[in-house]
C-alpha cells in the first residue's frame, strides 16, 4: 500500500493523501481498487499506506457562495494563462460556470493536451479523467484534481490485479493471441497500460464500435475481453449484429469468470461485470412512463444503461451525442426524456427553454462523485496554485504513462 507525506499548503489541510479512494452510486463510499490496480498519485513521497482527503479549513467550509466567487475569479486573473480548468458535463453549475472548457471525458482530456502553453490544468470531474489528462500533457504541466475524494464506482470494478488474473485464466483454456482488451475511457491509467501493453486498444462511448470492429478486423476466431463496463460492450456488441450467444459475462471474483471452460472459449465477447451506478437505475418502465405522458416525445439514452432501456430508446449516445441531439437536432418544442446524470440533463433544460428536458426516472440521483467537487474545493486549489503551491497534483508515473499513450493514441488511429 502507498502512504504519502503531508506537505504544507494553505487553507489548514495536508493535501499529502493517496488520489485512489472514491464514493459511488447515491452516496455508498468505497475504497479505490488497491494500490496495485492504480498507478497514479497526489505528488508526494511514497510511504506505506492510503489516506483520503481531509477536511478543508474554515476559510473555505465557512465561505459564503457570494466570497467564494469573488475569490475564485481573483485567483483565476491571478493565474491568467497559465490555467486551465476543465468541466465534464456531469458537474454541478457553481463549478461549470468557472470552466474554461466542459465536455466528456475524452473531449476534455484532448482539450488538456492541446493547450501546452497551460502551466495547471484543473480538472473538475473524476479521477481517471485526471489521470488522462496527465498522460496526454507534457511532463511540464501540472494536472489538479480538486477533491482526491472524487472517485469513479465503475472505474473501481476494474482494478489491475482483477485483470491480470483474468489474462492469465483465460490463457490457460484459450489461445490468448486471439484475445484483444478493450478498456473504456472510464478506467484507471494502470488497465489503460496494460491494453497498450497487450495489443489492445482503449474506447470512448462514441467510438466503442470503430475501436471493435479494428480488434475483429485482426483475424477468425478473435475475442474480446471488454472491461469494466458489461453494458457500453454488450449493446455495442448487438449494434454490431452480435446476438446473446456470443456474450459472456465474466464475474472477477469467480474462478474462470464464472463460466464453464466451454463458454469461454466460445464466446467473442467476454464483458467484465462492471456498470455504472447512475446509468442503471434507469429502467424500462420509466420510458414507458414517460410515453404515456408523452406519446410524441423522443427518448434519448447512453449507452452505460441496460439493453432492455437501450433498445427502448430513440437515440443512443455518449454525453456529447445526447447533447447534440437534445439542444440541436430536436426542434423546438420538442419534449426530451433523457437518461443520463441529472446535473446535464437539468443544465440541458435550463440552457434551452424552447423545449421541454426531463430526466427519464424523477427519483434518479446525481453521480456522487462528480458532486464531490464544489467550489471550496476549487477555491482552495486555485488559492494554492496562486500561492506557488500545487495540491492534489495527479501524476502517472512514466512506465504506466508510456503504455496508457500507447492505448489511447491506437485509438486515436482508430477513429
Amino acid at each position: 500500500m502507498l502512504r504519502l507525506n503531508p506537505t504544507k499548503s494553505i487553507g489548514n489541510w495536508n493535501q499529502g493523501c493517496l488520489a485512489h479512494s472514491g464514493r459511488s452510486g447515491c452516496g455508498l463510499i468505497t475504497p479505490y481498487a488497491a494500490a496495485a490496480g492504480y498507478s497514479s498519485i497526489a505528488r508526494g513521497e511514497a510511504t506505506g499506506m492510503m489516506r483520503l482527503q481531509g477536511r478543508l479549513g474554515a476559510a473555505y467550509t465557512d465561505a459564503s457562495p457570494e466570497e467564494l466567487d469573488v475569490r475564485i475569479a481573483a485567483a483565476k486573473a491571478t493565474l491568467g494563462d497559465r490555467l486551465f480548468i476543465l468541466g465534464h458535463h456531469y458537474q454541478r453549475d457553481e463549478i461549470i460556470r468557472w470552466v474554461d472548457a466542459r465536455g466528456d471525458s475524452f473531449k476534455l482530456a484532448k482539450l488538456a493536451q492541446a493547450r501546452p502553453e497551460a502551466t495547471y490544468i484543473v480538472f473538475c470531474g473524476v479521477h481517471f479523467m485526471a489521470e488522462a489528462a496527465d498522460v496526454l500533457t507534457s511532463p511540464e504541466q501540472r494536472v489538479v484534481l480538486p477533491d482526491l475524494n472524487a472517485g469513479c464506482s465503475m472505474a473501481d470494478m476494474a482494478d489491475l490485479e482483477s485483470v491480470e488474473d483474468a489474462w492469465d485464466e483465460l490463457a490457460a483454456v484459450t489461445d490468448i493471441e486471439k484475445v484483444v482488451p478493450i478498456t473504456y475511457m472510464n478506467s484507471s491509467a494502470a488497465l489503460k497500460s496494460f491494453v497498450g501493453s497487450h495489443g489492445g486498444a482503449v474506447c470512448t462511448s462514441s467510438n466503442a464500435r470503430a475501436v471493435l470492429e479494428w480488434a475483429f478486423a485482426k483475424g477468425e476466431g478473435t475475442k474480446v475481453l471488454f472491461f469494466p463496463d458489461q453494458h457500453l460492450g454488450r449493446n455495442t456488441g448487438f449494434d454490431m449484429g452480435y446476438g446473446e450467444s456470443d456474450m459472456a459475462v465474466w464475474d472477477p471474483r469467480k474462478d474462470l469468470g464464472g463460466l464453464a471452460e466451454a463458454d469461454a472459449k466460445a464466446a467473442t465477447f467476454l464483458l467484465w461485470k462492471g456498470h455504472c451506478t447512475v446509468h442503471q437505475r434507469f429502467r424500462p418502465e420509466h420510458i414507458a412512463a414517460f410515453r404515456a405522458e408523452h406519446p410524441n416525445g423522443m427518448v434519448v439514452v447512453h449507452p452505460e444503461c441496460s439493453h432492455d432501456v437501450v433498445e427502448l430508446a430513440d437515440t443512443v449516445g455518449s454525453t456529447e451525442v445526447i447533447l447534440r441531439t437534445v439542444t440541436e437536432e430536436a426542434p423546438p418544442g420538442s419534449v426530451i426524456g433523457v437518461g443520463t446524470e441529472v446535473h446535464m440533463v437539468q443544465r440541458m433544460a435550463d440552457e434551452n427553454p424552447d423545449r421541454t428536458i426531463v430526466s427519464l426516472d424523477p427519483l434518479v440521483c446525481p453521480c456522487s462523485t462528480m458532486f464531490r467537487i464544489d467550489a471550496p474545493h476549487l477555491c482552495w486549489v486555485l488559492e494554492n496554485l496562486v500561492e506557488g503551491n500545487v495540491v492534489n497534483e495527479i501524476r502517472v508515473d512514466d512506465e504506466t504513462a508510456e503504455w496508457a499513450r500507447v492505448a489511447l493514441q491506437r485509438m486515436l488511429d482508430i477513429v
